[in-house]
């Protein structure tokens, strides 16, 4: 009976999904036309993504783990772990005066009417190339240029063992940052893992924990930067299980 509950609260998000994204798609596609007009499309995105995510029963408590603050005439590199699509929704919920782009997947573009958008505000990167994978960089550069902040989840998607409690970090953030000097802020999100996983038959909706880390300065190494940022991150998903 629970894994039947289950799959029809994942139907739901399909629809909660195709009926946000219908509405407010259009707004978003029509302002992301001029590069200037983007700030205009973030607030609509956001829209959707506070309608997923409290559409789908969840909703956070932030936890401050630095006294330092996010500047809001500041450019960032955003990151996290990432366990779970509902991860994607957070950075969006949290930032409002930071219009974000996403590093993310390829494959996503395929998603009916979602990839078209997906496409107008995302740099997309197809893992498989190295040439794609290179050419994030200069993408990410041209979006900063434009005013906009990164989002990239640096283990580069969720590990199908679920034992591992943090996968290994790639290098993309890190060096984005150093080559930009954009300062790194950092954040932790617990709980999606148990609530929202891939796994269709499981889940639960809920309060997920948002632990704001730490925000890294851009005068580091990038090796110094994800060995630090990967160790924070870690040793907070560790203490609150």
């Amino acid at each position: 009976m629970k894994k039947i509950l289950n799959y029809i609260w994942r139907g739901w998000m399909v629809i909660l999904g195709a009926v946000l994204t219908i509405i407010l798609g259009i707004p978003v596609l029509l302002l992301s036309i001029r590069k200037k007009d983007y700030k205009y499309a973030y607030k609509f995105i956001r829209i959707w993504c506070f309608g997923m995510f409290y559409g789908m029963g969840f909703r956070y408590e932030l936890k401050k783990l630095t006294d330092k603050k996010i500047d809001k005439n500041t450019q960032y590199v955003f990151i996290s772990n990432h366990t779970s699509i509902m991860d994607v929704m957070l950075p969006c919920i949290l930032m409002p005066h930071h219009p974000l782009c996403y590093v993310g997947k390829k494959e996503l573009v395929k998603i009916p009417i979602f990839g078209i958008i997906y496409k107008r505000i995302c740099v997309m990167v197809d893992r498989s190339s190295a040439k794609s994978r290179a050419d994030v960089y200069r993408r990410c550069a041209e979006r900063m240029e434009e005013g906009q902040s990164i989002v990239i989840f640096p283990e580069g998607g969720v590990p199908d063992d679920t034992s591992i409690v943090l996968d290994y970090f790639k290098d993309g953030a890190f060096i984005l940052a150093s080559k930009h000097h954009s300062p790194l802020a950092v954040f932790t999100f617990v709980g999606l893992k148990e609530m929202f996983p891939f796994d269709h038959s499981k889940g639960y909706p809920g309060k997920v924990k948002v632990y704001f880390t730490d925000i890294l300065a851009p005068d580091q190494s990038t090796a110094e930067l994800k060995a630090y940022a990967h160790n924070e991150i870690k040793k907070v998903l560790e203490n609150s299980n």
